[in-house]
């Protein structure tokens, strides 16, 4: 953004950066309580930052747009936070490669208006995704060590860090066998890969560390990379071919299609491995919606239909709908009750010939986010 807003080398905007690491303005360091002081007096005009920017003492003089990128990792309350630091109600740009039930629902029957990109880059080659069963883990890593040895690399994402301590012991909970990046490290390095360079990447790692990391693998120095979730944006490895997924039910279809879209970024054909030890209806449902879906808005709208659009009132953003959801499904009353709206808004923008209305808006404000 600072490229963006040069005119030739005076900048047009005042453009601040807040991370739980790093406060700048103009690139230039500054201590997080001035930056803070001079969002409160106007004096930024841009603030881009991570989720740093929720925080209760983050407050800004007149916000008038709010542009969430990778919508999918915030909850609907730090989406509502966001949209909340000043006395006005700012223009909203939800950005997303996979929209939540909620969100999706909203586009179609509430107040969202919808802009999609369908198209992929040209001479991208559509991904091969797979379900593989405990019995098929032997010939996918077949596959894969030939898909190194033909010049390729491989991703393996794992649910957890570190393997669980009680193993074994809670057989109800859905996290104690699921695989782990240091264990896995181990086994593949050692048992399953030998003669193949490993490295692996958690967020428990530093920051020098984590990148020192990325540059060997883009730089093909390592050929696979076992990772958590970490890699699940922002991570652009053309020669990279195979996403290997474990414990693939324990993920989001959202992540899900994120982690595969981190391969088939190249010439190169790419699969999609989803290594699962489950074989409830539900689940397998889920991952076939993978194989079936490339495009994330249609993957979205499976990911709807399998699991509910949540709450509108509340803060699920999947799952059975509550009253005012599912009363959304009702098309006619839904055109009809939006026309009423528009035209009584043209009328009396500030309801003040409506006093009782206008106190249910204001309520309602407090309790509905509409995205």
């Amino acid at each position: 953004l600072l490229k963006i807003f040069k005119l030739k080398k005076v900048l047009l905007f005042k453009i601040g950066l807040l991370t739980s690491q790093e406060v700048r303005i103009n690139s230039k360091k500054f201590k997080r309580e001035e930056l803070l002081n001079k969002l409160k007096r106007g004096e930024i005009d841009i603030l881009i930052g991570t989720h740093a920017l929720i925080q209760k003492e983050v407050k800004f003089k007149n916000l008038a747009l709010v542009i969430l990128d990778e919508q999918h990792r915030f909850g609907v309350k730090q989406r509502t936070k966001l949209c909340t630091q000043s006395e006005l109600v700012p223009h909203l740009l939800s950005m997303t490669a996979t929209p939540i039930p909620r969100t999706l629902a909203l586009t179609i029957y509430g107040d969202l208006d919808l802009s999609l990109i369908d198209e992929m880059p040209k001479n991208r080659k559509k991904i091969i995704t797979r379900i593989i069963n405990p019995l098929g883990r032997k010939s996918a890593y077949k596959f894969i060590e030939k898909e190194v040895n033909s010049g390729r690399q491989a991703f393996v994402i794992c649910p957890r860090i570190e393997p669980s301590l009680n193993k074994g012991e809670q057989k109800n909970n859905i996290w104690t066998d699921v695989k782990a990046v240091k264990e896995e490290y181990v086994k593949l390095s050692e048992k399953v890969f030998p003669s193949l360079k490993i490295a692996m990447l958690h967020g428990k790692m530093k920051s020098q560390e984590k990148e020192k990391i990325m540059k060997k693998f883009k730089e093909k120095k390592i050929d696979i990379l076992i990772s958590t979730s970490v890699i699940e944006v922002g991570i652009d490895v053309p020669n990279a071919t195979v996403m290997m997924i474990e414990g693939a039910d324990k993920f989001g279809l959202a992540q899900l299609h994120q982690f595969r879209g981190r391969i088939g970024r190249g010439q190169h054909q790419s699969y999609c491995f989803l290594f699962t030890e489950s074989s409830g209806r539900t689940i397998n449902r889920r991952l076939k919606a993978l194989i079936s879906c490339q495009n994330g808005f249609e993957l979205a709208e499976k990911d709807l239909e399998i699991r509910g659009p949540g709450d509108l009132s509340g803060f699920r953003q999947s799952g059975i709908p509550d009253l005012l959801m599912a009363s959304l499904k009702n098309l006619d009353l839904v055109e009809k009750t939006r026309d009423a709206a528009k035209d009584l808004l043209l009328k009396d923008p500030s309801l003040k010939k409506y006093p009782l209305l206008q106190k249910e808006v204001r309520d309602l404000k407090q309790t509905i986010h509409l995205e």
